[in-house]
Parts: structure tokens; C-alpha cells; sequence
């Protein structure tokens, strides 16, 4: 079940600075919102702020990824003002504390995104492929950064009911198809494809998701994967989001199996030793 593109030698371009992705990697949430599904990843004073990215540095994390717009199913709507208020103050103090941890902006606006970059942050994820602001995969080609493109349909408000696939790993990879080859033809040269556990998938999908993980390899791209603590895991289990860890560690050695480059996460520790028993089982070839 082993997948040897996790070990694939790829370079990210952080702004003049070469970051290498030879192996799998943790990138640690930090929600600067209140209301985030998971209690947990959630932070809005810079002592906190601070207080958890330092524990999570401890723990072995590689990456941050901060965002200040609740994409849970029904969150409200944020003002671009109050997203902006949120996280350029996150994105400055991690970019300080934390020189060495890339720090990634989670928005679908790209003047958000633009100005998060522009106060240390080092790549952009977007929840919306770009179909929420027809400015972004332009601003990300102009901003020459990394570019976490994700699958959703509609809305963090409407995604739910956007659910009904004729064939959704065909449908996702038609997407992905049409989605790269326009950041391509941007200029856009650092691509991660986030095939969107839970955003306009439902129930079983989820899981037929999970387990043709390894059809997206043919686009030579790295794999991010979020799973953790999401309602796939404690609907089936029929627990809540605090106790997920558990569930959330086992689905991440799959995707692991299945070629995931990058595991999203709120708990670093548990994910960074699922990636050391997973090297240990699956050695990187010689």
C-alpha cells in the first residue's frame, strides 16, 4: 500500500528561501476565531496565540496555518475588515517568533491573502479553489507563493447541499485538471492539491474519498490532507469533536498509505508520531 511519492524530493519557492518536502510534514491550525467546530483550535489573544505556536513548535511542527473565517458547515459570514483584524497581527507575531515555521494564510479573499503575505506569511490556502474571489489565483501568481488549492462547491453556508456526485473521484479529478492547468498558465509554479474532507462531501463520500487518495498521484503535486478531529470521524464513532484524537490518528496512517504529503492538524504530537511509526514501517527507498 506504500506510495514512494511521499519521499519525492520537492522544493517549495518561500519567497527567494527553498523549503524541502522530502518527506511528510505537520502544518499545526490556529483559528483566530470563535467558532471553529474544535473548541480547541481556538485562539484569539496574542499571549494564546503565542502559548499554543510555541507548544506546537515543541511538539515538532513544520508548518502554520492560521485563518480567521470559520469554514465549518453554516458558519457566519466574516466582514473582510474583522478577517483582517484577526489574523495580519497572528501572521506578524508567528513570522517573528517562529522564522523557521512557514506560515500559511487559510482565506479565499485575496486581498487577505495579499496582505497576510505581505506580513510573513509564505502560502495561501484556499478553502475555494478560487471560485470565491476571481482575484485570487491572479494575486497568488503576482505574490509568487505556494498555492494550497482545495475542492469545494458553493459555500461554507451551502456546501452541504452540494453533495450529489455522478462519479466524485472523476468529477474531483476533472476539477483539480482545470483548476492546475489555469495556475499554470498564471505562472503559478507550487501547487498542493487538498481534495476538501467534509466541504460539499457527505457521510460515505468521505470515506470512498479517503480510500482513492492515490488517484490524484497522477498530477505529481503533494497531497494535504485535513482530517483531524472533522464530523467524518466522531458521527461514525458517535462521540464528539473532543474526542476524536484517536479516530483522527488512524485515518491519518491511511492517508499517510495513500500518499498524503501533509497532514493538517490541531494536535501535532499525535500526528508527528504517526508520521515516525509510518517512515519506520515504510523506509524511504535507497
Amino acid at each position: 500500500m506504500q506510495n514512494n511519492a511521499i519521499y519525492s524530493n520537492i522544493t517549495w519557492n518561500l519567497r527567494g528561501r527553498l523549503y524541502l518536502l522530502d518527506q511528510p510534514r505537520v502544518m499545526g491550525i490556529l483559528n483566530i476565531t470563535p467558532d471553529s467546530f474544535y473548541a480547541g483550535s481556538r485562539f484569539t489573544h496574542e499571549s494564546e496565540i503565542l502559548a499554543r505556536a510555541t507548544r506546537m513548535a515543541e511538539e515538532g511542527v513544520d508548518l502554520f496555518d492560521i485563518g480567521g473565517y470559520s469554514t465549518r458547515p453554516g458558519a457566519a459570514t466574516v466582514e473582510e475588515s474583522e478577517e483582517l483584524r484577526r489574523v495580519l497581527p497572528a501572521v506578524e507575531l508567528l513570522a517573528k517568533h517562529f522564522p523557521d515555521k512557514p506560515v500559511s494564510i487559510d482565506t479565499f479573499r485575496a486581498s487577505v491573502a495579499r496582505q497576510a503575505v505581505e506580513a510573513g506569511a509564505l502560502l495561501v490556502n484556499d478553502v475555494s479553489g478560487g471560485e470565491l474571489d476571481a482575484r485570487m489565483m491572479e494575486t497568488v501568481a503576482e505574490l509568487g507563493v505556494p498555492y494550497i488549492l482545495m475542492h469545494m462547491r458553493g459555500t461554507p453556508e451551502t456546501m452541504s447541499s452540494l453533495a450529489t456526485y455522478t462519479d466524485l473521484i472523476k468529477e474531483m479529478t476533472d476539477y483539480f485538471h482545470q483548476k492546475v492547468h489555469q495556475l499554470r498558465q498564471l505562472g503559478v509554479r507550487d501547487i498542493v492539491l487538498d481534495p476538501g474532507f467534509g466541504f460539499a462531501k457527505v457521510g460515505d463520500q468521505n470515506f470512498e474519498l479517503l480510500r482513492s487518495l492515490g488517484a490524484f498521484q497522477t498530477f505529481r503535486l503533494p497531497l494535504l490532507v485535513g482530517l483531524s478531529r472533522k464530523s467524518m470521524i466522531w458521527r461514525t464513532l458517535s462521540i464528539e469533536p473532543e474526542e476524536a484524537l484517536n479516530g483522527t490518528t488512524a485515518l491519518h496512517m491511511v492517508a499517510l498509505q495513500h500518499g498524503a504529503k501533509i497532514l493538517r492538524v490541531h494536535d501535532v504530537r499525535p500526528a508527528r508520531e504517526c508520521i515516525q511509526l509510518f517512515t519506520r514501517l515504510y523506509p524511504k527507498p535507497a
